[in-house]
């Protein structure tokens, strides 16, 4: 009799869910899910968290399936030669396979007096530390949002309409995925809301006080709440495991998204960097990516080639509170085009994407292997990067050497 194959997700978000229910379609692997959290967070909403509008909180039993153990815990290492977890709490869990989900969180911004007197967002534990700081900051104060992506505009926006006096720090380009049609349209929603945007180079924050942002330009912005949604950071899991990482602390893996260290060991989602060229982190990559990780195990398992990785994109959208918003198209490579559609159905394109999401989870848990989303045609760009970068380590190789 055969054993049965122990499969590990790390992380519980939208590439561990998608990867975890996927997984399910053997009978013969046992899937666990380890996660810090007791539910499951909807990031994409954490905006409306902070701002009194939504939980950004959806129950497990709701999206997993039911053949995937949920273990509530922390990773603190990988034994990938022992093939074994180390957990803060129940002990150690060993694996034949593991799908590295840790996905991502705040980053350290360096920036003097950020880490005292500015609020990140990037995570649950951040938005829930902020949400009654901002209850007690008075209605009148001026607040102060650093960062114009995604994130920044949309917890802009959000505040703004809730009535509090928003200054949007952009440090840059406002929306810099956005094409320059769907920059005005967002520009001008916000400032029917009231939100002061800052843009351009001298915007970039070089100090934070208590009641204060200071500019590259001299400026000092009154900010008796200064909230931050520049950038975002990598947990050090795979780092302090001593495995291989880009930069940013993102596993690298090869274009099946497994390991360059272990085939055993397969990323998904903000935390997998393939071939070192990471995909833009965002929920459009990572169920994706999920799916394409769990096909990568099954593969494996069947003793299989696993298929490569099949990115295609095809919009961003944003909230502009609720009542407006922007669903900004783009092309396979991920390069927004002209065409947008914005306003009230912008708004409720984006209510669609966000509801959308557990939707898909569901529908992968409840018919696993039906999600398809990962089969479409990817990007051309793509495979030229890659075929530049291998030029380029072969123009590099030490001569006489075959890569």
């Amino acid at each position: 009799m055969s054993k049965n194959i122990d499969v590990v997700v790390i992380g519980g978000g939208y590439a561990g869910v998608m990867a975890a229910n996927r997984l399910t379609q053997r009978g013969d692997a046992t899937v666990t899910l380890i996660n810090p959290r007791p539910d499951f967070v909807h990031r994409v909403r954490l905006h409306q968290l902070v701002g009194g509008s939504d939980t950004a909180v959806v129950t497990y039993r709701d999206i997993l399936a039911e053949g995937v153990r949920l273990v509530v815990d922390t990773v603190t290492r990988i034994d990938a030669n022992d093939r074994n977890l180390t957990l803060t709490s129940t002990g150690t869990l060993g694996y034949d396979y593991l799908i590295y989900a840790v996905g991502s969180g705040s980053a350290d911004p360096g920036v003097p007096g950020a880490a005292e007197f500015a609020y990140p967002i990037a995570t649950f534990e951040d938005a829930q530390r902020l949400r009654p700081v901002l209850d007690a900051t008075p209605q009148g104060a001026a607040v102060a949002v650093v960062g114009a992506g995604p994130t920044g505009i949309e917890t802009a926006a959000e505040l703004a309409e809730g009535g509090r006096t928003v200054t949007l720090v952009c440090g840059g380009v406002l929306g810099p995925y956005l094409h320059p049609r769907g920059r005005r349209s967002v520009a001008r929603r916000l400032a029917r809301l009231g939100v002061s945007v800052l843009d351009g180079a001298g915007t970039k924050v070089t100090a934070v006080s208590r009641d204060a942002v200071q500019l590259a330009d001299g400026r000092e912005l009154p900010s008796e709440l200064t909230i931050w949604t520049a950038g975002f950071g990598i947990p050090d899991l795979a780092a302090r495991s001593g495995l291989s990482t880009d930069a940013l602390g993102r596993l690298l893996t090869d274009e099946t998204l497994t390991s360059v260290d272990d085939e055993r060991i397969v990323a998904a989602g903000d935390s997998a960097a393939p071939s070192d060229l990471p995909l833009r982190m965002s929920c459009q990559a990572a169920m994706p990516m999920g799916a394409r990780a769990a096909d990568t195990v099954l593969s494996r398992i069947a003793g299989e080639e696993p298929a490569t990785l099949n990115q295609t994109f095809g919009a961003q959208c944003l909230s502009l509170g609720r009542r407006d918003g922007i669903f900004q198209f783009g092309n396979r490579s991920d390069v927004a085009v002209w065409f947008n559609i914005d306003g009230r159905l912008g708004a409720k394109l984006k209510e669609l994407v966000c509801k959308g999401i557990p939707k898909h989870l569901a529908d992968e848990a409840a018919k696993p292997g039906s999600y398809r989303l990962h089969l479409m045609s990817g990007s051309a760009a793509r495979q030229q990067q890659l075929q530049a970068k291998y030029a380029q380590a072969q123009a590099q190789a030490p001569a006489g050497r075959v890569a």
